[in-house]
């Protein structure tokens, strides 16, 4: 893609605009349109725009995942791979898997791949990623803190063709169908996203009709020329050298041990190289993530840091990338990955912390790092459903950390994503679930000159005769870290009710087939942020607002 002499600031702006509406309402299309809560409510879903040649990403949604701009870039790859030996890419083809480990993240978010042609020609792709409800595997949810192999988790897909010239593949429809505990949701979310590739295609050859395929090509290639030059500019600024930090996992869910990500972060003129070389081992349980999945969890912290730069392929041309193979960011299969979630949020953690010795002006303490993915299932009782299969999944929130503007986030979302939590009222609605307590956490954030937010309490009652609940969490025994001699916020903990007694798990994040009586309780409490700066510098003032709103406890720190 050349540049075009036509292609005046004014001209790019509103080719910008125009590209990245087509990737907006292609995530609105879908969340309006989704049968599971997780993507209509939590959005837990992404669009955009990859290169015909590459699979990089040149356009993404403001709404999607932030994780996936890196991870689609390799789903779209492979499924170009898969299709090179079975006919090529064609017009009317849909291809679509959920292999985490050619596409990254994890087997629950299903990948559409289309590709986009004009007078014959390939020009770019449209991809849909989107997190399935439920797709077989050993747990309901599909989050299993015990797994010790991909097969155990969810069902595996490679890239195959879910539509050829236009129709619908039903042999491959019935396979998706049959390894699911959910066959209507698992339908209304492939139409959901089948629906959104169509509407962009037909947005796509608006735009290039109105604009010629030559014009906006060049945009494209401008818009990641951009990217580039303005992360080496903000990779300038920071001083040159080697800064290190690393930061741990609970445990991988099977060993009670706990397993370091480590990086060596080295600034040299416009160039950032990350070094993951004295990362721990791949492991047995499932906090493994493949190789792609680390890049993209890279990219959304170099965004945290550096939030100007447009969402592209260019914001990762500055950066050389260390990660040898065999790591628990690096893991091959079989070995389980489903927990990624857990994995990235550490990634991001060390980026946060190495930056603030680089800069602290721009660093962000640690967010609360785990999102909790807790399922509850079961079977209904009541005669109008009597043996229905329910399986209630979710994530739950906690504060981010202070940064050198302000205070952090109380009760936000994890930094992986633009995802929101649920609504409690759409939970209680959809499962026989009633939520006794939705509360920030006094306590819980880092002190510092700028304190963490604030975690939440989260206590969810059963209404039906009997479930199962499964847990996969973090930051149970390392909490969150603060930065520039801000203070650590709370750990997470996580309890249930058993014969009238609150236990623990004895992996203190993660269990499976905690089995639930009506009337029983789970409960989280989450962690906050960490601290940004020194508490001795925090206002009298701020503190007093503090203790108004009744952030801090009476004994000033609620005791974990």
């Amino acid at each position: 893609m050349g540049s075009d002499p036509k292609l005046d600031p004014v001209t790019l702006a509103v080719l910008r605009g125009r590209l990245e509406q087509i990737a907006d309402e292609m995530d609105a299309t879908l969340y309006r349109s989704a049968f599971n809560p997780i993507i209509a409510e939590a959005h837990d879903a992404c669009h955009g725009l990859y290169d015909a040649q590459t699979g990089d990403t040149l356009i993404q949604g403001k709404s999607g995942l932030p994780v996936f701009v890196g991870a689609m870039a390799f789903a779209v790859r492979a499924a170009m791979r898969a299709a090179e030996g079975r006919g090529g890419m064609q017009p009317g083809d849909v291809w679509l898997f959920n292999d985490p480990y050619e596409g990254g993240t994890h087997a629950n978010d299903f990948k559409l791949v289309r590709p986009c042609f004009r007078q014959g020609q390939l020009y770019c792709f449209l991809a849909s990623a989107a997190h399935w409800h439920d797709v077989g595997g050993a747990v309901p949810g599909n989050y299993n803190p015990a797994a010790t192999e991909c097969w155990q988790e969810a069902v595996q897909i490679p890239p195959v063709r879910i539509v050829r010239d236009g129709q619908i593949e039903e042999d491959v429809l019935a396979i998706l169908r049959a390894n699911t505990r959910l066959p209507d949701s698992l339908w209304g979310d492939l139409n959901g996203q089948l629906a959104a590739l169509e509407l962009g295609a037909g947005r796509l050859d608006s735009l290039l009709d109105e604009y010629g395929d030559a014009r906006v090509a060049a945009a494209l290639q401008a818009l990641r020329e951009r990217a580039v030059k303005l992360m080496r500019s903000h990779i300038a600024s920071l001083p040159d050298g080697r800064y290190s930090f690393e930061d741990v996992l609970d445990n991988d869910g099977v060993r009670d041990v706990t397993l370091t990500i480590a990086l060596d972060m080295t600034v040299q003129g416009d160039r950032l190289t990350l070094d993951f070389s004295r990362t721990s081992p791949q492991c047995a349980g499932p906090v493994n993530i493949s190789r792609a999945t680390a890049v993209a969890a890279c990219y959304v912290a170099l965004k945290h840091v550096f939030p100007d730069v447009p969402a592209n392929a260019g914001v990762l041309d500055a950066v050389d990338f260390i990660i040898p193979a065999g790591l628990v960011i690096s893991a091959a299969r079989p070995r389980p990955v489903g927990g990624y979630t857990e994995t990235i949020l550490r990634m991001i953690d060390v980026i946060f912390s190495a930056t603030a010795q680089a800069d602290p002006q721009r660093a962000v303490a640690h967010a609360y790092g785990t999102i909790n993915a807790l399922s509850i299932a079961g079977h209904r009782t009541d005669a109008q459903r009597q043996g229905q299969r329910w399986v209630m999944f979710s994530f739950f929130g906690g504060g981010h950390g202070g940064h050198s503007g302000a205070d952090g986030l109380s009760h936000g979302n994890a930094p992986i994503s633009t995802a929101t939590i649920p609504p409690l009222e759409i939970l209680e609605a959809a499962y026989p679930v009633r939520f006794t307590q939705w509360a920030l956490r006094p306590g819980s954030g880092g002190d510092g000159l700028h304190r963490g937010g604030l975690g939440a309490v989260y206590e969810i009652e059963l209404l039906e005769e009997a479930a199962e609940a499964f847990i996969f969490g973090e930051r149970g025994k390392a909490p969150p870290q603060g930065v520039h001699g801000g203070q650590p916020a709370l750990p997470n903990v996580f309890e249930y009710q058993s014969q009238g007694q609150w236990l623990r798990p004895p992996m203190v994040s993660k269990m499976l087939g905690i089995r639930l009586n009506k009337g029983e309780r789970v409960r989280l409490s989450t962690p906050g942020g960490g601290g940004w700066g020194d508490p001795a510098q925090r206002s009298a003032a701020d503190r007093a607002r503090d203790a108004d709103l009744g952030y801090i406890p009476d004994d000033s720190r609620e005791k974990a």
